[in-house]
């Protein structure tokens, strides 16, 4: 029964990732301030286990790229599948080993989303290095940082409520 709940509230994930961007695609430089894609793999990873949280981080972006053209397959949509497949894998790991208590959920959010920023760095190397872009230091602290503080301040506002919500609901 575990597993088809992880997949079934995986499923209802991916689909929120579907759908999120378009509330903030009108407008490309606030989708990219507001980060929509991390809000369902961040949840995932937390409620369903680093499995699915990997899982759903790597497809995600993948899948949008294919489906919609949005956001581009190279470099941006390979770089992104590592970065959301680490913080799917990190929420879900921390989530895990750390005490379920709301300190802790934070301590979860913040390390995962560190280690994902590390992991997007890496591959933007790898990646960017296909293209004629150089990746630098300057690319990755706007890209994983400064642009991004709108997005990491909703991420600390809205996941930790949706997560402890959803554990209190299972305990009943």
């Amino acid at each position: 029964m575990k597993k088809s709940r992880q997949l079934t509230i995986t499923a209802m994930l991916l689909a929120i990732g579907f759908v999120l961007p378009f509330l903030t695609g009108q407008i490309p430089n606030v989708g990219r301030m507001l980060l929509p894609l991390h809000l369902p793999v961040l949840i995932g990873g937390m409620i369903c286990g680093p499995f699915w949280g990997l899982a759903l981080g790597a497809i995600l972006p993948i899948l949008r790229s294919v489906i919609f053209g949005m956001p581009p397959m190279m470099p941006t949509a390979l770089c992104m599948a590592f970065e959301l497949a680490a913080y799917g894998f990190f929420a879900g790991l921390f989530r895990e080993k750390l005490p379920k208590t709301a300190p802790m959920l934070f301590v979860s959010l913040t390390g995962s989303m560190l280690l994902g920023r590390i992991v997007w760095g890496l591959a933007s190397i790898v990646f960017y290095g296909f293209t004629e872009k150089a990746f630098t230091w300057q690319l990755f602290m706007a890209g994983a940082f400064i642009n991004a503080l709108p997005g990491i301040l909703l991420q600390f506002v809205v996941i930790p409520p949706i997560v402890l919500a959803i554990e209190n609901t299972n305990k009943s």
